[in-house]
């Protein structure tokens, strides 16, 4: 990602101890998830995507195109081209972003699945603990 907000002034030093905003000066392991949602389509993925990010309910939501996805659906082995969102956002807020999901979502039943972060770039943890409310 460009410069941005993690490193305003492109130096490469945004002055980030690593703290989420939880507790403390270091992340606490599973504060942040990784969430991962399958849309039928680019155009769905990007207007879900900027309205997570715009909802605050996501930090960054990355837009991955060209995922095979085979799956067993009314009895039928399916399989389909669908793109995939990575989404970062503090764990207390998958809730609401499962229930944003399900709400805009075009599919009978929309995939929201969510693995807890244990660790990672401190700076960059911190940033998505900063772009999240609690």
């Amino acid at each position: 990602m460009a410069s941005g907000p993690r490193d305003p002034g492109g130096t490469g030093d945004t002055g980030d101890t690593g703290d989420t905003g939880d507790t403390g000066d270091t992340y606490v392991p599973g504060s942040l998830s990784a969430a991962f949602v399958t849309c039928p389509n680019e155009t769905v993925a990007k207007e879900l995507a900027r309205a997570m990010v715009e909802k605050r309910l996501a930090a960054c939501v990355n837009v991955l195109p060209h995922v095979t996805s085979i799956y067993e659906w009314k009895g039928k082995v399916e399989e389909d081209s669908e793109v995939l969102l990575m989404i970062k956002t503090r764990s207390s807020r998958i809730p609401a972003l499962a229930e944003f999901v399900r709400s805009a979502h075009p599919y009978e039943v929309a995939e929201v699945v969510a693995v807890p972060v244990a660790q990672g770039n401190p700076p960059y943890l911190r940033w998505v603990g900063d772009s999240v409310p609690p």
